[in-house]
């Protein structure tokens, strides 16, 4: 197809979860959607999932540690199944999910997919932004955008549960609690405790129960425990008064709880357990999988239904987590970007949002506001690259533009002493004035990327990739990195 109209990419998604790992690559095509006469507009415009790997258990060499070699194995194999290399990557994301990504090795992980990683697919992980991607994965974005109705997907994994929020397809909540499936295991098809994680001991508590490691379990037992755990998936909807268990269990802020809901859409490995025509009868049943995946499953349909929800089934279920990751974690930074060539790609750059509502209205304050940001977050200037994100100037006439690039550039002159590239990410679409007016300013040539049309939040880390389209536009992938946080 012709680079000035249309192009396609190539993007992966691996999900690295507490029980599963999984891959999906995915065709997305990006396309100059303005007319001929007017600025371009490049947007993607289609996403295509061409390969779906196997779903493989999460290799552990113990309860603490990821096997990274393993699972390096895996996504080798899988590339080799797509009939693709790394080269032929373009860009994508590594989600680490779950109790997953609080494994002692989480960063290892990283280190070992870099081969096989292409020239932009990064590492990524957290609770929040793995609720959104699995919303979208899901099918619940498209949903409450098609109905016109507030949704919330909850996917249930091995480990946690992710609540995510949605109205007319824009995600605006989303939480995590610390229940999935997983966080007891059994002898496969026995009924015999091999291993209880932590958030299980606490509600193993909450319940009375006395169970340990070693012992025999029957199914009378184990559903109190079971129904208490999907009773606290519930009440996240319900209340933001929580029970002890429910309070204990949660990893994240509450929900606020500001729109009304009706719908929820279950996601996850238990997903397909929620949507059984009757659930499991035996504890050989329950434990097929070496956990209690399917009875948690069928607990959560029970108690939502019992508390009034409609549960509405997904288009993807145990896939949904990946497929969002790779064919949602692009955004794209448009026509007005300003460049030079070379300078990109760039890795793991960390976002500062220095101001909190409007930019202030001289320059000499909005350099202040910078170096105060940068004391208070403790950045040392010889270390990684940092990225100043923020809407945009008071206004968008050129003298609030220019009074804006006249801060920046004070404001960050330690910075720039370390002969780093000055990282902007503006929300407003003037990326590419901005730019020519930081080095009209500037004593000495610098090295500017700017790029706008994107939204980040503070201590979130960004990759910028490659120009595609003839230099008029570049991904940008969001990531939010637990073990940094």
């Amino acid at each position: 197809m012709p680079e000035s109209n249309s192009q396609q990419i190539i993007s992966v998604g691996i999900d690295i979860g507490t029980t599963t790992t999984q891959l999906v690559i995915s065709r997305l095509t990006i396309e100059n959607t303005a007319s001929g006469t007017f600025v371009p507009r490049v947007e993607i415009t289609d996403k295509e999932v061409i390969h779906r790997s196997q779903i493989y258990f999460t290799p552990l060499l113990d309860h603490d540690l990821v096997n990274a070699v393993a699972v390096s194995k895996i996504v080798e194999t899988e590339y080799l199944a797509a009939g693709l290399t790394p080269e032929s990557i373009d860009t994508g994301a590594v989600i680490i999910t779950g109790e997953t990504a609080k494994k002692e090795n989480a960063k290892a992980i990283i280190d070992a997919l870099a081969g096989f990683a292409g020239d932009f697919v990064v590492a990524t992980a957290g609770a929040n932004l793995e609720a959104v991607y699995a919303g979208k994965g899901s099918g619940a974005a498209l949903f409450s955008a098609q109905r016109h109705q507030v949704v919330v997907n909850i996917d249930v994994g091995g480990g946690t549960s992710n609540y995510a929020m949605f109205q007319e397809g824009k995600a605006v909540d989303s939480s995590c609690i610390n229940v999935g499936g997983h966080l007891i295991e059994f002898e496969p098809h026995g009924d015999r405790i091999t291993y209880i994680s932590k958030p299980a001991l606490l509600a193993i508590q909450s319940t009375g129960q006395r169970l340990k490691v070693g012992e025999r379990v029957t199914l009378p037992q184990l559903r109190p425990l079971v129904k208490a755990m999907a009773a606290s998936v519930v009440e996240v909807l319900k209340t933001s008064m929580h029970s002890g268990l429910t309070q204990e269990l949660l990893m994240t802020p509450p929900l606020k709880l500001e729109y009304p809901i009706r719908k929820v859409i279950i996601s996850g490995g238990v997903a397909d357990y929620v949507y059984a025509p009757c659930g499991p009868a035996t504890m050989e049943e329950v434990t097929a999988f070496g956990d209690f995946g399917p009875l948690l499953g069928w607990e959560l349909k029970v108690s939502f239904e019992a508390a009034g929800f409609i549960l509405e089934k997904p288009s993807e279920t145990v896939r949904a987590t990946v497929i969002g990751t790779g064919t949602q974690s692009v955004n794209l930074s448009g026509s007005t970007i300003h460049l030079q060539d070379g300078t990109l790609p760039l890795r793991n750059v960390m976002v500062i949002s220095p101001f909190t509502s409007t930019v202030p209205a001289t320059a000499k304050e909005i350099a202040e506001v910078i170096k105060q940001e940068i004391l208070r977050l403790q950045i040392d200037h010889s270390q990684g690259m940092v990225a100043l994100a923020m809407k945009g100037p008071r206004t968008m006439s050129f003298a609030d533009i220019n009074t804006l690039a006249q801060g920046l550039v004070a404001g960050m002159e330690d910075y720039l002493r370390q002969d780093k590239p000055l990282v902007l990410v503006i929300e407003a679409d003037c990326g590419k004035v901005l730019g020519q007016c930081i080095n009209a300013v500037a004593k000495h040539p610098l090295e500017v990327v700017c790029i706008d049309q994107i939204e980040v939040e503070d201590c979130d880390y960004i990759d910028v990739g490659k120009p595609l389209m003839g230099g008029r536009v570049v991904p940008v992938v969001l990531k939010t990195l637990v073990f940094n946080r």
